[in-house]
């Protein structure tokens, strides 16, 4: 590299001609090698021309093209900040500037501040001030409800909803939404009340303070409405309560002490046009109550109230039989789990009570212990009953009692039902399965009652013999029970054990098969040695009093069978004759059945 000098200058100016230059104490940098001359041979080399000159021309060139470029890329530069510049005043409303012109992050915050703040006062004085809904009480608000009024929307609903009965019934809970849309959460507090007020005063609120005008007229566009669209009608309205009521448990675990819920104008409709819907249309609920029963968004002990009420509204318009199927269908099965609290049962007691308490409760309830094809009691809820109503001694509760009071008059529908029919056939074999069971648990008291219905079941209907006959090894101990009682028992049974020659042979052919499987335990020793010979004795105390009984039996059988015969041969009818074999075999008669025969065809 060559060498540089420098050349000092004094700082003043110094006038050459025209020419003034001013240094102002700066060092001036030259570069000697470069100032002298080329030799000899570079210039011929160079065609005679000077390399400095050389230099200078190519210099201009090539320093002329790389200014032309970097003046394009100071444009190219500039134009894309200004373009930056541009966006950046779009996208912020409050008009900052961007950094390229220098401002500090400070100023930038403190404009935007400033901005903010202006904008936040123009639109509070612009803000018209809210204007508060004045607070009226339900009774004050039902009270303005025009009946006239509401049945001209009703029939402009139905008309412009003519095949949506669903939107039909969502626009009756809308009217009743917006008549009573002054009643606030604090008139009308119904999470408290329905959590500190007994049922009695539960089941006409709110219904209470709408005038009867106005819900007759309501009940009769109700019962116009399709029974489906009404089910569904009321897991909506149960859906919208529960969504209020997890708002106020929500509020009350993390909110302030005291704070009020935000008022849910529309709460005390939903229960108004709810409670109608039941009142008036009782198979809306039962529709639901598999909902209501498998869903696990209805299942809780703080949902309880609510379902507790909507089955009461059910019932006090006089529909026992859906009240007390509703309870025994998903109320009872509640009662029966252990984590079922005081509070809980109470509810369900209180329930079933206010049904019982009826005057016409029993004839309702017993006539009709079978609504639509469906049990009010069927045989798995009547399990429950009893193993509620006789717990063991250490395992009884303050409701307890109440359950005992109530339980003879449930007994009763439970066991109610047409005799000989099938249906009934099928009931009285499911009672007896369990009863079976139940007699031998261990628990006395549980084992008394178990007993008494199984032998309902047995007289109700014999053919139970047969499924107790599969059932007896296993459930040797209650089978001793029910041998014993039927023993003690039997002038109050007889009667109807021997109602039939069918019946008694049945039984006979069941204690016969008892004492078959008696005498082959004992024989071979097992364990339960003692159990089989005191069911032995009960065997054959009953087959002894059915012999007994046998030869008055008999001859009237034969007669019959005479009877029968004769009219069998005479006919030609296979079907009688199909009948007669029956009889024969139901009471082992084959001995006199071809002799009879013979001697009328001869």
């Amino acid at each position: 590299m060559d060498p540089i000098e420098s050349i000092d200058y004094d700082g003043f100016e110094t006038f050459n001609g025209n020419n003034t230059h001013v240094d102002h104490g700066w060092k001036k940098v030259v570069y000697p090698k470069r100032n002298r001359k080329q030799k000899p041979t570079d210039q011929a080399s160079n065609g005679g021309v000077s390399g400095k000159n050389v230099n200078v021309a190519n210099g201009d060139n090539v320093f002329r093209s790389l200014e032309e470029q970097a003046e394009d890329r100071r444009k190219r530069i500039l134009a894309a900040k200004m373009a930056a510049v541009d966006v950046e005043d779009d996208d912020e409303p409050n008009g900052s500037r961007s950094n390229v012109y220098g401002d500090s992050d400070d100023e930038i915050a403190a404009r935007n501040e400033k901005k903010k703040a202006e904008e936040e006062e123009t639109k509070k004085k612009k803000k018209p001030k809210k204007e508060k809904t004045p607070k009226v009480s339900l009774p004050e608000a039902a009270a303005k409800i025009d009946p006239s009024n509401l049945e001209a929307f009703l029939i402009e609903a139905s008309e412009a909803y003519a095949s949506q009965p669903d939107i039909q019934l969502m626009r009756f809970a809308d009217y009743f939404g917006r008549a009573l849309s002054g009643v606030s959460s604090v008139q009308f507090p119904w999470v408290k009340m329905f959590k500190e007020s007994s049922l009695s005063k539960l089941i006409d609120v709110p219904l209470s303070h709408i005038p009867e005008l106005v819900y007759k007229t309501s009940a009769d566009w109700i019962n116009q409405r399709p029974v489906e669209a009404l089910g569904g009608f009321v897991l909506w309205a149960f859906d919208c309560i529960l969504t209020d009521l997890a708002a106020h448990q929500g509020g009350g675990k993390g909110g302030k002490k005291g704070a009020q819920q935000p008022p849910s104008k529309s709460q005390v409709a939903i229960f108004v046009a709810l409670a109608m819907v039941l009142r008036r249309k009782p198979d809306a609920l039962t529709n639901v109550l598999p909902t209501l029963r498998e869903n696990s968004k209805y299942q809780g002990q703080d949902k309880l109230p609510v379902i507790v009420w909507m089955m009461a509204q059910v019932s006090s318009q006089g529909d026992l039989s859906v009240g007390l199927l509703s309870w025994a269908h998903n109320l009872l099965p509640v009662v029966g789990n252990k984590n079922c609290n005081p509070q809980s049962r109470d509810l369900i007691l209180q329930l079933v009570e206010k049904i019982l308490s009826n005057p016409k409760a029993r004839a309702i309830l017993v006539n009709g212990a079978v609504r639509k094809g469906e049990r009010l009691i069927p045989p798995p809820m009547f399990e429950i009953l009893v193993r509620i109503t006789f717990p063991a001694s250490s395992a009884r509760v303050k409701a307890t009692e109440r359950f005992e009071a109530v339980y003879p008059l449930l007994k009763e529908v439970a066991l109610a039902g047409a005799p000989g029919s099938k249906a009934m056939k099928q009931v009285t074999q499911q009672i007896f399965t369990f009863a079976l069971r139940l007699a031998g648990e261990g628990n006395p008291v549980l084992a008394k009652e178990a007993t008494a219905i199984a032998i309902w079941a047995v007289t109700e209907n014999v053919d139970c013999c047969k499924q107790w006959d599969n059932l007896y090894k296993e459930n040797l101990e209650a089978s001793v029970a029910v041998l014993k009682r039927l023993v003690d028992e039997w002038k109050d049974h007889s009667v109807k054990l021997s109602s039939s020659p069918s019946d008694t042979a049945t039984l006979n052919r069941t204690m016969k098969s008892f004492r078959l499987k008696n005498e082959e335990a004992i024989t071979e020793g097992r364990a339960n040695g003692s159990l089989y010979k005191e069911a032995d004795k009960s065997c054959k105390v009953i087959s002894g009093r059915l012999s007994r009984g046998s030869g008055c039996l008999k001859g009237t059988a034969i007669t019959v069978m005479v009877i029968a015969a004769a009219a069998a041969v005479l006919s030609s009818n296979p079907e009688v004759t199909a009948e007669l074999k029956n009889l024969v075999d139901s009471l082992e008669l084959h001995q006199y059945y071809n002799p009879i025969i013979t001697a009328i065809k001869n």
